[in-house]
C-alpha cells in the first residue's frame, strides 16, 4: 500500500474530510488549472478512456470522483443511456451541474454526492465504471476498489486514468522537476488554497502505478487487467473487468 499523504499537515481531520475541504475550496478554478497544469493533454487522455468504455456499448455508467464532470460529460458521447457522476465534494458537483445544464445533458447525467468507499448502489449495477485522477485520493484504496468491483456487472469494464511517474531519461528527471518545483507554484498563482497543489503533486509521486497498481487490482478480484502509459509515462490508463 502507498504512504498516506493528506492536503493539510496540521489538520485534525482525516484524509477523506481534508480532500473534501480541499476540492470544495479549489472547485471554481479546478478546470482551468487542469488545462494549464497538463498543457491540455488531459483532454486527449479522457477521450481514450471514453473510447475504451464505448467498446462495451454500456447502458449505465458510473464515473467516480467525477469532480466537475469533465469525464461524465465526455461519456455522454457513448451508447450509455444513463451516466452517474459521483463525488464527495459538494463544491465540485455544483460546478459540474452548471456545466451539464449548459450542455443540455441533465436528462442523461446525474450528479450524486457520495463516498467512493461506501457506494450507494446495489451489487452489479453498472456496465462500466470510470475514475479519472481520483483513486489516489481514496482514504482506503483497497476498500474503494472493492466497492467498485461490487457494483460493476460481471463482464463490465473498469477504466482508471491516473498519474504515474516516467521511468526513462530525460522524462523522469523532467517530471520530478515539474511536479516538485513548478506545479506547486502554478497552483499558488491560481488558487487561494496554497496546500492543494502541493498535495496533488506529492500524492501523484507516491501512488503505486504500473504493475504495482495492477497487482492491487488483482488482489481485489479484478481480471483482464491491462495498463497503458500515456505521454512518456506521466499518466496511465488501466482497464480491468469482473
Amino acid at each position: 500500500m502507498s504512504k498516506q499523504v493528506t492536503p493539510y499537515k496540521n489538520s485534525t481531520l482525516g484524509k477523506k474530510e481534508q480532500v473534501t475541504q480541499m476540492f470544495d475550496t479549489i472547485s471554481e478554478n479546478y478546470d482551468g488549472l487542469n488545462r494549464v497544469i497538463s498543457f491540455g493533454i488531459d483532454v486527449k487522455w479522457r477521450k481514450k478512456v471514453v473510447n475504451r468504455v464505448n467498446d462495451v456499448k454500456p447502458e449505465k455508467v458510473l464515473d467516480i470522483a467525477t469532480g466537475t464532470g469533465d469525464l461524465a460529460i465526455s461519456l455522454a458521447k457513448t451508447a450509455a443511456k444513463k451516466i452517474i457522476g459521483l463525488d464527495i465534494s459538494p463544491g465540485m458537483l455544483e460546478v459540474g451541474r452548471k456545466k451539464i445544464q449548459e450542455k443540455n445533458l441533465a436528462g442523461k447525467i446525474e450528479m450524486v454526492l457520495g463516498d467512493s468507499e461506501a457506494l450507494p448502489f446495489t451489487d452489479n449495477s453498472f456496465d462500466a465504471i470510470t475514475v479519472a485522477f481520483g483513486v489516489r485520493n481514496f482514504e482506503d484504496l483497497e476498500k474503494g476498489l472493492a466497492e467498485i468491483l461490487r457494483v460493476l456487472k460481471p463482464g463490465g469494464i473498469f477504466v482508471v486514468l491516473e498519474t504515474s511517474v516516467p521511468t526513462k531519461f530525460p522524462f523522469k528527471q523532467g517530471y520530478t522537476i515539474y511536479t516538485k518545483t513548478l506545479l506547486p507554484v502554478i497552483g499558488k498563482m491560481f488558487s487561494k488554497d496554497r496546500s492543494a497543489y502541493s498535495y496533488l503533486s506529492k500524492s501523484a509521486s507516491i501512488f503505486p502505478y504500473g504493475e504495482d497498481f495492477n497487482n492491487i487490482l488483482r488482489k481485489i478480484g479484478f481480471i483482464n487487467i491491462k495498463n497503458k502509459p500515456q505521454t512518456f509515462g506521466v499518466a496511465t490508463i488501466y482497464t480491468a473487468s469482473k
